[in-house]
């Protein structure tokens, strides 16, 4: 598979499509038992709020994770995706109210590379908050 998105065709400060993904008690649970990340402040509150968290909170990667989807759905191929790296800046808590929490995601074309590649920038933010910061991807297009 090859990126679906022409570098010709691409300008700085093209928008990519913004998404927000909802995370819960068990959507994180899921991912615990996938990555094998069983830290109990991912799951459970008291633990999470004796260590002085304000609730259970998202797992970084998981984070990361997510907000990378906007990219890789832009570009049609994951694999496309050469760089990507963030810094943590706060946690997304996520309350057992039944609702949870959502990873809001935008992000835009911040550069054009040599070979045909491009950075995108990304915004990632929980309740207001930014949730990672020097949020960037290399990205190969076709």
């Amino acid at each position: 598979m090859s990126a679906l998105v022409n570098y010709d065709e691409v300008e700085v400060g093209t928008a990519l499509p913004a998404q927000s993904f909802p995370v819960t008690r068990a959507t994180l649970v899921q991912y615990a038992g996938a990555s094998g990340d069983f830290n109990p402040i991912h799951w459970n509150e008291a633990v999470a709020t004796a260590v002085g968290l304000p609730n259970v909170i998202g797992h970084g990667m998981f984070t990361m994770a997510e907000a990378i989807r906007v990219v890789t759905d832009w570009v049609g191929d994951p694999g496309s995706v050469v760089e990507y790296g963030v810094r943590f800046t706060k946690p997304v808590v996520v309350p057992n109210d039944g609702v949870g929490a959502l990873i809001e995601v935008s992000a835009k074309v911040a550069a054009k590379l040599d070979d045909r590649r491009v950075r995108v920038d990304l915004l990632a933010t929980s309740a207001g908050e930014k949730v990672l910061g020097m949020s960037r991807a290399v990205v190969q297009l076709s």
